[in-house]
């Protein structure tokens, strides 16, 4: 991997964005998290994208029905030493936005941009080691607006936190 690539070299240049990796190194990233080769297609150019590797996502499942996905709560804590809540966050926001564009792709047939336009959480309980899990399940697959829930876990099944992500479907631009 060329040092430009290298996600293990901190902190990253500031106001320099993360570039984009080579066609090789985005299929070994996102066959390191476990993304399907069906799916590399859709997954933009980036593939797996930098935040997602330096944290350690991992996907377990992907459709456009239903995504889940992993987390490690260690080297991901906050000051306290629990899982940090924007890892919550990253969680949410990833799967939801991914789940939009395989809704997009899948369902729709259309090649669309997605942004999110809201994300909210509640956090429920917190958790010191292990994996949090999060599952996305669409609340609401429309043509313009997705909606989804996303919940994650701790490794006892315990309900961490309760978030949901809207996203909007762009159109093209002229």
């Amino acid at each position: 991997m060329s040092d430009e690539a290298n996600l293990d070299n901190f902190p990253p240049t500031p106001g320099v964005p993360t570039p984009v990796p080579s066609e090789e190194q985005r299929r070994t990233r996102m066959a390191a998290a476990g993304v399907p080769e069906q799916y590399w297609d859709w997954m933009g150019p980036h593939g797996v994208s930098a935040m997602c590797v330096r944290l350690g996502m991992r996907f377990v499942e992907m459709s456009p029905e239903k995504m889940v996905a992993t987390l490690p709560v260690a080297g991901n804590e906050q000051n306290a030493g629990i899982f940090h809540g924007g890892g919550h966050f990253v969680l949410a926001e990833t799967l939801g936005s991914v789940a939009s564009i395989f809704h997009v792709q899948a369902n729709l047939g259309l090649e669309r941009a997605v942004v999110g336009t809201e994300l909210s959480a509640t956090h429920h309980r917190s958790a010191t080691s292990g994996l949090v899990t999060a599952t996305c399940t669409p609340i609401n697959l429309g043509k313009q607006l997705c909606v989804h829930q996303i919940v994650m876990t701790d490794d006892a099944g315990r309900r961490l936190s309760t978030a949901r992500m809207t996203n909007m479907i762009l159109q093209p631009r002229p």
